[in-house]
């Protein structure tokens, strides 16, 4: 039997709202889990909340709280909006709760038994967004913060400092040797540039607030917010560590890029020093924008996940689950647009699966007297369930290789073969002929491979597989540990019983319906635009710019890149200088504005695409760059546009 499965979302910080990004790394993993579960796993899921911290105490003073009454009502929140979201998770950890403080403190009492913790003084600059000490390379100028876009603050006060530094080599060491613990590669890749840049001992006490978990033997510090939060992950498990901690478990992180340092550095050296297993891997998935809009504070709070989950007319919290876990691909950056759900919601789920369903039903009670009839295969059929357990066994690698995108896809490939099947096999023409046994083999596999569709589609919309598994007069997934209900096949088993009462599954939503959704959704926000933005080939894209003719548009090389390396040029603020692998003989070297986003070591194994035909040009002193990448936003706050890992070196956009 496989070992245990254990999927974690990070604990979400209590100065804020349950919004559409903390929704989808949570969906993520509940999707995860339910695979899993289908699999015949024993999988676990945990989720939870982050609630010490100066910046919880300063928020709590703010609204004449007491911490512990501010981070209850906040936790509560979040708690209370998983379920509407339909999902499903085993564990909801608080750090306030004596099960964590006790462990976290007898994980900080191994690493200091080791000789790992000493007592010393810190100063430096503080993000308090964050909750960690930068260094001025790491900030913009007027020593900024970069994702907080506020000035950090210089505080020195006694410390606990953790011996990160003696730790370099043997957390290089793990990554080689495990070269699946940090996904995607491109994440990885700056993980390892992060490391041989140097690391320095890490503070991990403070003295200058008391809202924490109290350092044992020494009250007057309280734990570095990060010792005490990423030590959820096992404190959560208490007298379970031994079923789902490696070595006997699968344990999978789930974070997003800006605290990927946090999960794939700090926390497996603590795990190293403390003489306890590392987890199995830690994925880190990019950042949502909206509408293609970045996520601000004032869209988190517009754009809520559940008032969505509650929208019926797009599928309720399956339309939403689908719109996340379909149409952003895990690992990536990607943007949620509301036009687009819609549309996507009627394409896939309205005129795909839902129309195979009623087509199918109805020519059942039409044809086959509203039960499943007899199988009687000819190569027409043999072909179709050929495709069919391809397309379900690489809906089973990726749901393994967590890409969720790429599950869906294979499985929305399965419902447009058999809507395709059915047109070539008409069996209402063969009704016509009286070819009964032609109508029925057409019906029966067509209702197998909704079958199978039901089981596939469950991990992502649980309630809506359950509901067409009603039509089908089945019953609703239940899996259980040691049995694999994934259909490995076709299976005809059902001739003779009845079927369920037929009803649409995903109405489709007509053009005046769009509208009023769209008005309904659309967040308004103090400085958003007076009109949604245009979805490029919508009817109602209208050009911002002149039209150019499909000649000049296509006279333009765009490329997939692979950054190589990245170094920043000499006094010169916002430029970096690239060498980036376009499938050529060697590397071309590329000036690119980039720093006042990014530090090199970030760039260095993504893939960028490359306007590779543009005319080299000179910046003086020697540097010339032979391409541009392409980004988006301010200078200070860019956002690049990529290509997935799978995009070779090279590859040219078409």
């Amino acid at each position: 039997m496989a070992r245990p499965f254990y999927v974690t979302t990070p604990i979400y910080y209590v100065n804020d709202v349950p919004h559409l990004g903390t929704a989808y790394t949570t969906i993520v993993a509940d999707a995860l889990r339910r695979y899993e579960r289908l699999r015949g796993r024993d999988a676990r899921m945990l989720t939870g909340t982050d609630e010490h911290g100066q910046k919880i105490e300063r928020a709590a003073t703010a609204q004449n709280q007491s911490p512990i009454a501010f981070v209850d009502q906040v936790s509560a929140r979040f708690r209370e909006a998983w379920p509407k979201l339909l999902v499903e998770a085993d564990d909801f950890i608080r750090t306030t709760e004596p099960r964590h403080e006790k462990l976290v403190q007898s994980i900080w009492e191994r690493v200091a038994k080791k000789g790992d913790i000493y007592l010393g003084e810190h100063e430096g600059l503080y993000c308090f967004g964050c909750e960690e000490f930068k260094t001025e390379k790491e900030l913009l100028p007027g020593n900024v913060c970069p994702l907080h876009q506020r000035p950090t603050e210089r505080l020195k006060e006694p410390t606990y400092l953790f011996k990160l530094k003696d730790y370099e080599q043997e957390l290089l060491d793990f990554y080689d040797a495990h070269p699946g613990f940090i996904q995607p590669e491109t994440r990885r890749n700056e993980v390892i540039a992060f490391v041989k840049g140097g690391l320095r001992d890490l503070s991990v006490s403070r003295t200058s607030f008391s809202w924490g978990v109290p350092v044992p033997g020494d009250p007057k510090h309280v734990m570095y917010v990060w010792f005490d939060a990423l030590a959820n992950y096992w404190t959560a498990l208490g007298e379970q560590q031994s079923k789902y901690w490696e070595p006997n478990g699968e344990v999978v992180h789930l974070v997003g890029k800006d605290i990927l340092r946090f999960h794939a550095v700090y926390w497996p050296a603590f795990l190293m020093s403390a003489g306890l297993p590392l987890p199995t891997k830690v994925f880190a998935h990019g950042f949502l924008t909206i509408d293609g809009q970045k996520m601000s504070k004032s869209l988190r709070n517009a754009v809520d996940p559940v008032r969505l989950a509650e929208t019926e007319e797009i599928g309720g919290p399956d339309g939403l689950r689908y719109q996340l876990l379909r149409y952003v691909a895990f690992g990536q950056d990607g943007d949620f647009d509301h036009r687009a759900m819609i549309e996507r919601y009627n394409a896939d789920l309205g005129k795909n699966l839902g129309n195979l369903l009623s087509r199918t039903l109805g020519l059942c009670a039409k044809l086959a007297g509203n039960k499943v009839p007899s199988y009687q295969p000819t190569d027409l059929e043999h072909e179709f369930e050929k495709q069919a357990h391809a397309l379900i066994q690489s809906a089973a690698n990726a749901w393994t290789e967590l890409a969720p995108h790429r599950a869906l896809e294979e499985t929305l490939a399965l419902s447009s073969l058999a809507n395709q099947y059915v047109d070539r096999a008409a069996p209402w023409a063969e009704a016509k002929k009286g070819n009964q046994a032609r109508v029925d083999t057409t019906l029966a596999l067509l209702l197998e491979t909704l079958r199978v569709l039901s089981v596939l589609v469950w991990p992502a919309i649980p309630r809506k597989a359950d509901a067409l598994r009603a039509q089908l007069a089945l019953a609703p997934i239940a899996p259980r540990v040691g049995n694999d209900s994934w259909p490995t096949k076709l299976a005809f088993d059902r001739a003779g019983q009845a079927l369920g009462a037929a009803s649409a599954l995903f109405p489709t939503v007509d053009k005046d319906g769009e509208k009023a959704l769209l008005e309904r959704l659309q967040p308004k926000t103090e400085g958003a635009p007076a009109a949604p933005a245009a979805v490029p080939g919508h009817p109602s894209a209208v050009p911002a710019v002149a039209t150019i003719p499909y000649e000049q548009f296509a006279a333009v090389d765009l490329r997939v890149g692979l950054v190589k390396t990245a170094t920043k040029v000499p006094k010169k603020d916002k430029l970096l200088q690239l060498e980036v692998d376009l499938g050529e003989e060697k590397p071309r070297t590329i000036i690119a504005g980039l720093a006042l986003s990014f530090a090199p070591e970030q760039l260095v194994g993504q893939r960028v695409i490359v306007v590779a035909n543009l005319a080299p040009r000179d910046f003086g002193k020697g540097l010339v760059s032979h391409g541009m990448l392409l980004a988006a936003g301010p200078s200070e706050a860019l956002q690049l546009a990529t290509a997935p890992d799978t995009a070779a070196p090279g590859a040219k956009l078409k």
